[in-house]
């Protein structure tokens, strides 16, 4: 379904390229170096459109000029119909080229609201209450960091100090935390800065769809990423429960695209006394999940949504059964993250990048 979305989009690009080309013949300066050769006139528009597009594919990637070139089109389509309006309200021409001008002020300002929003990395906090007799508890999470997108390692430990600084009792990675572009240097280092954590429960992953990798061209195995996990402290679950402290579980799920056990099999014989946390990477079990033993599950993903209206694409074709954010379903809590950094993409409208803390209390 996702590359059918991808299909699309890259259909829209090329629709976009040339709607834009057209549109940007209408600017002044092109009209005034080209005169009424037209030939000329859209050789020279689509130079100004192609090459913000190369520039922007060679220092943030294929994918980001494509996101750009897309709104930018769409931009000029609603501007397009302002014009209209402002038009048929005021009776008169714009003295210049409104359309384009309102365009590209808006397309700058939208992107770079989506840039930041991506780029930054926001804390969110949850209270969540239990019947079930716990200790106060703080859990730490982030998902879908994948690695070399928006930070490196040395990025990456930065957000961790500022996890640490928030004293957290353990901290949950439920996947994704590097990719096809990941480096095996950086790897390293990333999960060397995961090892220097100091948490009295330290710190458990979980693997993610991108977590193995998909095309093998990244010069490191899934493999080799579980041992460097695992050799700097970090407990790797894969359809594993374990009890910490004879007072909670951590409970770790294989992706939803490999052949996993079922929730109720993997949480059977478990003390359901306990507090018990799942890590599930893409939120798409909660019937199953919601009707288990689980109290709390933690999932990532979706990337918030990502790009408005794809928001609620997931949802909408049953891909997902959550988004974003928090809801309770019978006796479970569940939490999707929309992910410390992104895929591919250096953008997020209607949503932001974050790390979330999360406060357990019993009753």
């Amino acid at each position: 379904m996702w590359l059918i979305i991808l299909g699309l989009t890259m259909l829209c690009a090329i629709a976009g390229l040339i709607y834009l080309t057209a549109a940007v013949r209408r600017f002044a300066l092109p009209k005034k170096l080209t005169g009424k050769n037209k030939v000329l006139g859209t050789a020279l528009a689509a130079a100004f459109i192609l090459i913000p597009f190369l520039i922007i594919n060679f220092t943030l990637g294929l994918m980001n000029a494509v996101v750009v070139l897309i709104h930018v089109m769409l931009f000029f389509a609603l501007s397009a119909a302002v014009v209209h309006i402002y038009k048929r309200l005021c009776r008169r021409e714009p003295k210049f080229f409104l359309q384009g001008w309102l365009a590209l002020i808006v397309s700058v300002i939208y992107l770079g609201i989506a840039f930041f929003l991506c780029e930054h990395v926001w804390q969110t906090n949850y209270t969540l209450t239990t019947a079930k007799s716990i200790s106060p508890l703080r859990v730490a999470m982030f998902a879908d960091s994948h690695l070399g997108t928006t930070f490196d390692a040395d990025g990456l430990e930065e957000y961790l100090k500022a996890i640490e600084a928030q004293s957290p009792d353990i901290l949950l990675i439920p996947g994704d935390f590097v990719d096809d572009s990941s480096e095996r240097e950086d790897i390293i280092r990333a999960c060397e800065a995961l090892g220097r954590m100091d948490l009295p429960y330290g710190v458990w992953f979980s693997f993610g769809n991108h977590d193995e990798g998909y095309y093998n061209s990244r010069d490191f195995s899934g493999d080799e990423l579980r041992e460097t996990l695992i050799s700097n402290g970090v407990h790797v679950l894969e359809d594993e429960c374990v009890l910490i402290d004879n007072s909670f579980y951590v409970v770790g799920r294989l992706d939803s695209g490999y052949e996993r056990m079922e929730i109720a099999d993997l949480l059977s014989g478990l003390d359901t006394d306990r507090y018990i946390i799942v890590m599930d990477h893409e939120p798409n079990d909660y019937d199953n999940e919601s009707l288990s033993a689980a109290d709390l599950v933690l999932s990532g993903h979706t990337h918030g949504g990502q790009l408005f209206p794809i928001t609620y694409v997931g949802v909408a074709l049953g891909i997902n059964d959550y988004t974003y954010g928090y809801e309770r379903i019978n006796d479970t809590d569940f939490i999707v993250t929309s992910g410390i950094s992104d895929w591919a993409l250096n953008f997020k409208t209607g949503t932001y990048s974050e790390y979330v803390i999360i406060d357990i209390n019993g009753l």
